[in-house]
C-alpha cells in the first residue's frame, strides 16, 4: 500500500492535482501494520468529476463488475486510464486495450481479452489515453524489475495536462 497507492497518491498530490482512494466496499485497506482509508466507495463515484483514472496492481478476481463499468465509463468519456500489473488484465477484459499497445511482466497475447491487443514489454507504456506498467513495487521486488508506480502516475498527469506521454 505504501510503496505503490501511497506513491501514486503522493505524486498525483504534487503535481497540484486532488487524489481520491476508491475501494469496492469502502472498508480501510489493510497490508500488515499499513492502513489507507479510502475516502469513497467505487458505487460513489461519478466519473465526470475526475480528470482520469489510476489502478495500482490488484487481484483480477476481487474486481467486480461495478470496476469494469467504471473503466468503462471513463474510457468512454475520453479519460486517461493508467493501470498497472494486475490491472492491465482489467483493462483488457473491458476492451479498452482492443488495438493498442500495452505493457506487462509477461506477453499475454494468448489470454483471449489481450488477443488484440500489441504487447510492448514491460516498462512504462502510453497509447492515447491508456497508459500502463508492467511492474509494482512486489513485482519489482520478486524479479528485479524495475517499480514502475512513478513512472506510471506521471504519464497519467503529463497526459491530463496534454503533454505528449513517451513510452518507455
Amino acid at each position: 500500500l505504501t510503496n505503490e497507492v501511497g506513491k501514486m497518491t503522493e505524486i498525483i498530490k504534487q503535481s497540484g492535482f486532488e487524489a481520491a482512494i476508491v475501494t469496492i466496499s469502502g472498508e480501510v485497506l489493510k497490508a500488515g501494520s499499513v492502513t489507507v482509508k479510502p475516502d469513497l466507495k467505487l458505487s460513489e463515484v461519478k466519473i465526470g468529476e475526475y480528470a482520469g483514472v489510476i489502478l495500482p496492481c490488484m487481484v483480477l478476481d476481487q474486481e467486480g463488475p461495478e470496476l469494469l463499468t467504471l473503466v468503462k465509463a471513463a474510457a468512454d468519456n475520453g479519460k486517461p486510464i493508467a493501470a498497472q500489473a494486475g490491472s492491465v488484465a482489467l483493462l483488457a477484459k473491458a476492451g479498452i486495450l482492443d488495438g493498442k499497445k500495452y505493457a506487462l511482466n509477461i506477453d499475454a497475447g494468448m489470454d483471449p481479452y489481450f488477443k488484440s491487443a500489441v504487447y510492448s514489454g514491460r516498462g512504462v507504456v502510453t497509447d492515447g489515453k491508456i497508459i500502463t506498467s508492467g511492474v509494482c513495487p512486489w513485482i519489482a521486488q520478486a524479479s528485479g524489475y524495475e517499480d514502475g508506480t512513478a513512472k506510471l502516475t506521471q504519464a497519467l498527469i503529463d497526459v491530463i495536462n496534454g503533454k505528449t506521454a513517451l513510452s518507455d
